[in-house]
């Protein structure tokens, strides 16, 4: 029963009774004997039974609607990401409930509830910074729940992802801080149960080893995306006896506070140390230095993402075969990683 979700009916037959009584029993109304009542919940418990609102909802009509839920979306990467979305499913005749779970694991699982309520045919779900346990979204994926992940994911879910190479991606930006002249480089990275974000530092240390140049825990700090945390870290990274000459920021949004603090301190960018961040976000382009930032292809990866969740909600079959489709991204060059030549 792995892949097949429970019913009050697989109850009933393990225990030999109506299927009347079991509903009356997780109903908890008073005409079930509380032996039989407290049967019915026990064994409920064991076969992680839950009430298929979504099931209900498929076998009178169609709602053509899918729950998004993202971590914020005053972040520019989630609210491009939505329009995308959005786009591609208008286009496919279904309408999206979004939530934003404020970087918050509990109201992840809130959303997600509050969603199968609205009864919602598949969810497109990245996840918020706090999550370190997925048990609830391994529930939608036994339950054959049609799902895709996005961005931030968790390797041990299976289900269909929509992904970019971030290890080859923080490569390519190391690698350009060293072409330019950098030896000692920092990475302000994202919070440290974040898969993204160490999948991210794994590619800036394999560019290091490349180039023969020292791998040293001292230089990589972890910030929770917020301002006063980006601004501590940044100081206690730069005032360190040798402070690095270049840095990696683990986004654009971690970067502009980075980058305030740095100034603040008297350091020149890209004179005294070289930037390079991720998201590529307008703003990047009229910050002062412009700064360099690695692109990924949003419009294409929304695209991506309603396809493969149209695909599950088309299919005739029980189980889909799950797919992970790997984005191609790009460095975006300008003033803040070029430092002068001597």
């Amino acid at each position: 029963m792995k892949n097949t979700p429970v019913t009050i009916k697989d109850i009933a037959r393990s225990l030999n009774i109506s299927i009347s009584t079991v509903s009356r029993a997780l109903r908890g109304l008073p005409e079930i004997h509380p032996d039989t009542r407290a049967a019915v919940v026990k064994l409920a418990e064991e076969l992680d039974y839950q009430p298929n609102q979504l099931a209900k909802n498929l076998a009178k009509s169609r709602t053509k609607t899918i729950g998004v839920i993202v971590p914020n979306l005053s972040y520019y990467y989630f609210s491009s990401m939505l329009n995308s979305i959005e786009e591609a499913t208008l286009q496919a005749g279904y309408s999206v409930l979004v939530c934003q779970t404020n970087e918050s694991y509990l109201r992840e699982i809130t959303n997600i509830q509050n969603l199968l309520r609205s009864q919602v045919e598949g969810f497109i779900i990245s996840l918020s910074r706090d999550t370190d346990n997925y048990e609830h979204v391994e529930r939608l994926a036994r339950k054959n729940i049609p799902l895709v992940l996005f961005d931030r994911y968790a390797e041990s879910i299976d289900v269909s992802k929509v992904i970019v190479d971030n290890e080859a991606a923080a490569f390519k930006a190391t690698e350009h801080l060293i072409e330019n002249g950098c030896r000692r480089i920092g990475f302000l990275a994202g919070p440290v149960q974040l898969l993204l974000s160490s999948q991210r530092v794994k590619g800036y240390q394999a560019a290091l080893e490349k180039h023969n140049l020292p791998v040293s825990n001292q230089y990589v700090l972890h910030c929770d995306y917020t301002q006063e945390n980006t601004i501590m870290q940044t100081l206690a990274l730069m005032s360190q006896p040798q402070p690095p000459d270049g840095v990696v920021m683990i986004s654009d949004r971690v970067a502009y506070p980075a980058i305030y603090a740095m100034q603040q301190k008297g350091l020149r960018i890209p004179e005294d140390v070289a930037i390079v961040s991720f998201n590529n976000e307008p703003v990047s382009a009229f910050f002062s230095p412009g700064i360099s930032s690695i692109s990924q292809p949003i419009q294409e990866m929304g695209t991506e993402t309603v396809r493969l969740l149209l695909k599950q909600l088309d299919s005739t079959n029980t189980v889909v075969p799950r797919e992970t489709k790997v984005m191609e991204t790009q460095l975006i060059v300008r003033a803040s990683s070029l430092r002068p030549r001597a």
